[in-house]
């Protein structure tokens, strides 16, 4: 009952949050089936459009600007891989939608939505939550996706994985500029391999928790050395 109370203050809270926040997994590789069972597909028309995670039985975190016009949105729990209509994943409808009010998309603002599900999701092996942190720390961070492989390709269809690093915020805002990065509701990462279209709403994981909510990058180039990926700071 408390986890419920907490996630329906943080969604009465939303819009009194300021978070200054496009997107997108490139040179990652295929993450172990059902390793990361926090993970969510947001499917508009049954086609994938954003990632997301649990943060409880019933509740996603995503990116707000996932959802566009008021449009229904489906989420997907237990999948790796989208295509393999046999692997037991389960799919949920929406019951409400707490977008942060000033959500903006010129420039991107607020980015960040949470999702309450029509019915509690069932723990097991491929579903769980992730938790979100309750204070500060430092930690080696991983990103995960099913979006674009490389800035012009395909969506993958299975689950990929990559490790990458927190950059000082100082240069982060050096690089984007002080308009569109708040050093105090963001962070940014950069790796070898990096998220990509599609890859958007999705959680930058230290372990078991959930630290970052994927929100844009270079809107011409996935994984850009020159402007790191952005994430809405959860910490």
């Amino acid at each position: 009952m408390m986890t419920i109370i907490s996630l329906l203050l943080l969604a009465s809270l939303l819009p009194h949050l300021t978070f200054t926040a496009h997107v997108g997994i490139v040179n990652g590789r295929e993450a172990k089936p059902h390793s990361r069972p926090y993970m969510v597909c947001l499917q508009k028309n049954w086609l994938h459009v954003c990632g997301g995670f649990l943060i409880s039985d019933e509740f996603v975190l995503a990116a707000a600007h996932c959802r566009e016009n008021s449009e229904t949105l489906t989420v997907v729990v237990g999948a790796h891989d989208l295509k393999n209509k046999t692997e037991g994943s389960v799919r949920f409808g929406v019951k409400s939608y707490h977008q942060h009010s000033n959500f903006t998309e010129e420039p991107v603002m607020n980015d960040i939505m949470l999702l309450r599900l029509e019915k509690k999701v069932t723990q097991n092996e491929k579903v769980n939550w992730i938790s979100i942190p309750m204070k500060e720390e430092e930690i080696e961070v991983h990103s995960a996706g099913w979006g674009r492989l490389d800035t012009n390709g395909s969506l993958s269809s299975h689950l990929m994985e990559t490790h990458v690093k927190i950059t000082n915020n100082t240069k982060c805002e050096n690089k984007w500029g002080e308009d569109d990065y708040s050093v105090s509701q963001m962070m940014c990462t950069y790796g070898n391999g990096g998220k990509c279209t599609g890859d958007s709403g999705g959680p930058l994981g230290c372990g078991k928790t959930a630290v970052g909510v994927k929100s844009f990058g270079d809107p011409h180039l996935c994984n850009s050395p020159e402007l790191p990926e952005v994430y809405i700071n959860l910490i």
